[in-house]
């Protein structure tokens, strides 16, 4: 039988395909509203073709496209010493990890009717599928993963640029090197070169940690790394791992109407995600050390990209590593999957820094997603492009705020300078300027427009009926949504019918119209984020979301890496106040092996911590190592249980612990979005002390 976390690690690569209990049921299965005719080589029964007007929309936006320049496919395609053979890669738990057989069709026409022209490109590019050489001694293996995996050559071995997502793509993208390069050397050194997930998920496939521990392999990340990795997942984890069906599509399949790929890649793998803690930080702006004999020379970006990240230049070879802080796309300054906005002034200033201190002189570009850049002039268009891209973003859009733009209004009057548009390493693919635009303002003014009315609004359940009485009833708002549906009007039309929805969650035939007009939407966005989202929300208005029992994702090495005052920070969260209502008490924590004490107090609703510091008075003292709570966190063994083995050594009332386990809560990990959607709820149960943060998120 599957584990809880076992059950959910197939769910990226699954398509339509998605974990229910103990069985694997097709999305298409679980529609529960009338069937009608299917658009033939539509994955849903209700699923429509493009309209008159979003073919307009598509045939516009095409017209203003550079498809004169070709030099991505030329780079894209340079260097390639052998293709990978096998399109599916299998996960050790027996499901498939990693699928490009899903992503072909792309290939067999030159263009699709419900594909923005420059998605398709894009979702063209990265099928690439194989082993490329960059320049002799720097090597990568392409379309594995979300992200890229690099080699480069080493005095005794390969030193390893972010290891992809799952162990199963690493070990698979390992073996067709050594096939072909690797000359049957060692790893010598990893480089995690930031914090997402999709940058180190895979090690475990390539180092054993009993090596890194003892030092015959490094491994090497950015200052803070551990602790930034763990805390972006944890604190709203359920949350983000909820909005990512929308952002990453994942209920929906590979085809012309739904799913084409991550903009970044053409999706995240599904296999066995671990974490091996770095044996060696750049703590220092600007750092030079040899790895493995190989000069190099790292320059920390943090709060970037990623809240740590780095970019590395090898000096010898005249190559420069970008990270992810400079990829073929506008990158998310607001991710929509959730994460604190980012800073893209800092971000450009950091791109400018690395263009003078390294980019006059580098002859090769290359970076954990994409394809590399070749010959100096093309790198510094590029690094000089980015740079001005995130500029501009920042400055424009503040440019607009001081003049009263609002953040309900930004997206509609940011533009991104023509030149820029016309260069397809600034385009969004992953992050877009609608959203972009947003989240600038969102980062200096926050979510409020100044507007009164929007200071203290009504939730959209408790005004949405007033919107339906005023507009004269539901069959009169669905008649005239119909109308602007028709017309081509899809945004109006969104805007009441789902006020409509919001009033009438029950209303099929309303969610059925919301769905048509999202569909339209979304074959209009030359993001794929945009475009998922508007797919995935028409998708659960026709369908529901699948229901049944949930699986926890987490990986066991992050949560073993969570630090001890980020777990009881996460049972803060995990608490319902409603219930600690009336609960007072202390309780002190010490874990001898580590040398931690911490204070933690229930009152006033809430769970606290404060580390060095213990009550002079405790309600309770708790005794045990740090490396025997993890078992705990893990879900491996309870924390009754350790106490009642004397694992744990409980000094006062004991009891406190159940009060406190009484107000823990298991979060849904398939809330509903979209109202309606959800007709039951079977969440799988943790162990009250249990951490649950969910996967890590690649990005």
């Amino acid at each position: 039988m599957p584990t809880r976390r076992q059950l959910i690690q197939a769910l990226p690569a699954a398509g339509v395909a998605f974990a229910i209990g103990h069985h694997w049921l097709s999305l298409e299965g679980q529609a529960h509203a009338t069937p009608q005719s299917p658009l033939r080589g539509h994955f849903h029964p209700k699923g429509k073709a493009p309209s008159k007007f979003t073919l307009e929309v598509l045939e516009k936006a095409k017209a203003t496209l550079p498809f004169g320049d070709n030099r991505d496919f030329e780079e894209q395609k340079k260097g390639l010493i052998a293709p990978m053979k096998d399109l599916k890669i299998m996960a050790d738990a027996g499901h498939v990890a990693w699928d490009m057989e899903r992503f072909q069709f792309l290939d067999t026409q030159d263009e699709f009717d419900s594909i923005h022209a420059s998605l398709l490109r894009q979702s063209k590019l990265n099928n690439n599928y194989g082993l490329y050489e960059v320049i002799p001694g720097i090597y990568q293996v392409r379309g594995f993963d979300l992200s890229d995996i690099s080699f480069v050559r080493g005095k005794t071995g390969w030193i390893v640029f972010d290891p992809l997502v799952s162990a199963e793509t690493v070990r698979a993208a390992w073996k067709l090197f050594q096939e072909h390069v690797g000359e049957g050397l060692p790893v010598s050194a990893v480089i995690y070169s930031h914090t997402h997930g999709d940058h180190w998920g895979g090690v475990r496939g390539l180092v054993d940690e009993a090596d890194a521990r003892s030092g015959k392999v490094l491994i090497i990340a950015p200052v803070d790394f551990m602790d930034f990795t763990v805390s972006e997942n944890v604190y709203a984890g359920n949350a983000m791992n909820r909005r990512l069906f929308y952002q990453y599509g994942l209920l929906l399949p590979a085809s012309p109407h739904g799913y084409v790929g991550q903009g970044l890649g053409q999706g995240v793998s599904a296999g066995a995600v671990g974490l091996i803690a770095p044996t060696r930080y750049v703590e220092k702006d600007i750092e030079e050390f040899e790895v493995d004999g190989v000069r190099m020379i790292f320059q920390n970006t943090p709060n970037t990209e990623a809240p740590r990240e780095m970019n590395t230049y090898i000096p010898d070879m005249k190559a420069l590593w970008m990270a992810e802080n400079v990829t073929s796309t506008l990158h998310n300054i607001y991710t929509l999957r959730g994460a604190p906005v980012r800073d893209p002034l800092r971000w450009s200033k950091y791109i400018g820094e690395a263009l003078y201190r390294f980019g006059l002189d580098a002859e090769v570009m290359f970076a954990s997603h994409h394809w590399p850049r070749w010959g100096n002039e093309r790198v510094q268009e590029v690094l000089r492009g980015q740079r001005d891209l995130y500029a501009n973003m920042n400055n424009q859009v503040l440019h607009l705020a001081n003049q009263g733009v609002t953040i309900n209004e930004i997206h509609n009057v940011y533009e991104v300078p023509k030149g820029l548009q016309n260069k397809w390493f600034c385009r969004g693919y992953h992050g877009s300027p609608q959203h972009n635009s947003r989240g600038v303002i969102q980062r200096y003014l926050g979510f409020w427009d100044c507007n009164p009315t929007t200071l203290i609004p009504l939730s959209p359940s408790d005004s949405a009926p007033l919107y339906v009485e005023m507009m004269g009833g539901g069959a009169r708002i669905l008649s005239r949504g119909r109308e602007l549906h028709d017309e081509g009007r899809y945004l109006l039309a969104s805007e009441i019918v789902n006020r409509l929805v919001q009033a009438e969650p029950q209303n099929q035939d309303a969610k059925d119209l919301l769905a048509d007009i999202f569909e339209q939407l979304g074959y209009q966005q030359e993001n794929p984020g945009l475009r998922n989202s508007f797919l995935a929300a028409a998708y659960e208005l026709r369908s529901g979301i699948p229901q049944g029992e949930t699986a926890d994702s987490s990986s066991p090495d992050v949560i073993r890496a969570m630090s001890t005052e980020l777990f009881l920070n996460f049972l803060g969260i995990r608490m319902d106040s409603r219930k600690a209502e009336g609960m007072r008490f202390t309780i002190n924590l010490i874990t001898p092996d580590n040398g931690e004490k911490f204070l933690v107090e229930l009152e006033n609703a809430t769970l606290t911590n404060i580390k060095g510091f213990l009550a002079h008075k405790p309600s309770l003292t708790l005794t045990i190592n740090r490396s025997d709570l993890e078992q705990t966190m893990v879900g491996a063994k309870t924390l009754e249980a350790q106490i009642a083995d004397g694992t744990a050594k409980a000094d006062g009332d004991a009891s406190i612990l159940k009060q406190l386990a009484s107000t823990m809560i298991d979060f849904d990990p398939r809330f509903e979005i979209m109202p309606g959607t959800k007709t039951r709820a079977e969440v799988a149960h943790a162990d009250p002390y249990e951490a649950v943060p969910r996967q890590a998120i690649a990005e």
